[in-house]
């Protein structure tokens, strides 16, 4: 080991997300149009909202809007996901949540990989929604077990990466020159490839089990299949997308439009169909097309608590059974009607969604509570008496529906399909080799410990009288 210090995590994950996201704008350039009109818009809304703006210079929020990304990947094997929490940890990315969406007709199960900790999200909150590929979902037994074997002969990652991982396995972490090098080696397994390495009769066999099936089991590596910024208002994005020339996908994925915004908002563009080569059995290639990367477009609220989340998921429910959006868009605006009007019982007011236990909040000292003189009250009594603000968490993860929505949206108008499977965290989790970390655990930890820290300070302040 050199006396070069440890590079922080943070560090490695912020050089990767900016060399990911260069990268993807060189190989889909209309991500960096998406890019520089979500940049437009929160500008602008920032500009229109000081109050906004200053809410979130308070809870240091503000200088990670501009660097917000999430992206997503498909692997295909255990293995392959087993390897890729080896490879985020270095990172420090953890596998969050668990979410099935075979039963949305997409025939994955996922995580997202992502820093835990407020230190560690406002450094780089970047983050990996991984899928990993459900062959027992394929009927054909001859086609599932082809995929099996074409999926086991491939190596996604790089040699160079597997040692760097070892090595910062065995010694705590990686040097300047090390990390540098991780992060070119591991960019690789995200890069575009635009030859198969199936035949042209194969893909069509997998495109005719599940798109998703093609897209996964026909390239040598998973590539990256769309990054994501975040924006402040996702429906002025959505529709300023066509005055750039990029066609977004019919409706707003999630929660409507509200004045307190909820979980998830997510849109996207249309898939590009990209040349591609198929293999031939006398060694030549075949001139085709594929379609899977996009662009995508985030919109994060408050983190629900499970309370708040049943009455989403009722509520979305509701919506949907009133009216299921078509991928045409031929429906649109009646969809947002009957979004709009199931949502009309959640509360759009912060002190109504904390009172009645719905979402998440840090608390903190005011600048009156932090001069207090007064004598011991709880939160709520030091709350009214304007010495606690709370603020919502943000929330870091996903919705199973809305991601499978944006998957079915840039697979092809026909894409879901009907699987019988439901959920099977602990198959996933052995796949992986890790357990994933419950998302509301962690939002109540963290809600939890900013309450302890302003007890503890006004606590010490009326022992002191």
């Amino acid at each position: 080991m050199s006396n070069d210090r440890f590079v922080a995590a943070d560090e490695i994950r912020a050089s990767f997300s900016a060399t990911m996201s260069a990268m993807y704008r060189e190989e889909v350039p209309a991500y960096g149009t998406l890019i520089r009109l979500v940049d437009a818009v929160n500008a602008e809304t920032l500009a229109a909202a000081p109050q906004f703006a200053e809410r979130l210079k308070a809870t240091d929020s503000l200088d990670r809007i501009s660097c917000e990304r999430h992206g997503a990947i498909r692997l295909g094997t255990p293995a392959e996901l087993a390897m890729m929490r080896r490879v985020l940890a270095v990172m420090g990315m953890f596998p969050v949540g668990y979410y099935d969406l075979s039963v949305a007709g997409v025939p994955v199960h996922s995580t997202a990989f992502r820093p835990i900790g407020g230190a560690h999200l406002n450094r780089n909150p970047f983050r990996l929604f991984t899928s990993l590929l459900r062959l027992d979902l394929i009927a054909d037994d001859d086609l599932r077990q082809q995929a099996a074997e074409i999926l086991a002969a491939r190596d996604i990652f790089t040699p160079a990466a597997r040692r760097l991982v070892e090595k910062a396995e065995a010694d705590g972490g990686l040097c300047k020159a090390d990390a540098a090098r991780f992060v070119s080696e591991v960019i690789e397994t995200f890069r575009w490839h635009d030859r198969a390495i199936v035949d042209a009769r194969m893909y069509e066999r997998l495109c005719d089990a599940h798109r998703l099936i093609a897209d996964v089991v026909s390239f040598r590596g998973p590539h990256i299949n769309h990054l994501t910024p975040r924006t402040l208002d996702i429906d002025k994005v959505q529709t300023r997308m066509p005055r750039e020339g990029i066609t977004p996908k019919a409706v707003v994925e999630g929660p409507p439009a509200r004045k307190c915004p909820i979980l998830l908002r997510q849109t996207s563009f249309k898939a590009l169909e990209e040349a591609v080569e198929f293999s031939r059995a006398n060694g030549t290639w075949e001139s085709g097309t594929h379609t899977a990367r996009f662009g995508e477009i985030e919109q994060r609220g408050i983190a629900l608590t499970p309370k708040g989340r049943a009455l989403y998921d009722r509520l979305l429910g509701h919506a949907r059974a009133a009216i299921q959006p078509a991928a045409d868009g031929s429906n649109a605006e009646e969809y947002r009607a009957a979004l709009a009007a199931a949502f009309e019982p959640f509360p759009d007011d912060w002190a109504n969604i904390r009172t009645q236990g719905l979402g998440y909040f840090t608390y903190s000292l005011t600048r009156k509570g932090r001069a207090a003189t007064a004598s011991k009250m709880d939160i709520e009594t030091a709350i009214e008496a304007g010495l606690i603000r709370f603020d919502p968490i943000v929330y870091e993860d996903f919705l199973p529906v809305s991601a499978a929505g944006i998957f079915q949206s840039n697979l092809g108008d026909n894409a879901a399909q009907q699987f019988v499977a439901g959920p099977n965290q602990q198959m996933f989790e052995h796949d992986l080799g890790a357990a994933v970390l419950d998302e509301f655990a962690h939002y109540a930890k963290i809600e939890h410990a900013s309450i302890d820290d302003c007890r503890h300070v006004l606590d010490a302040v009326a022992a002191a009288e």
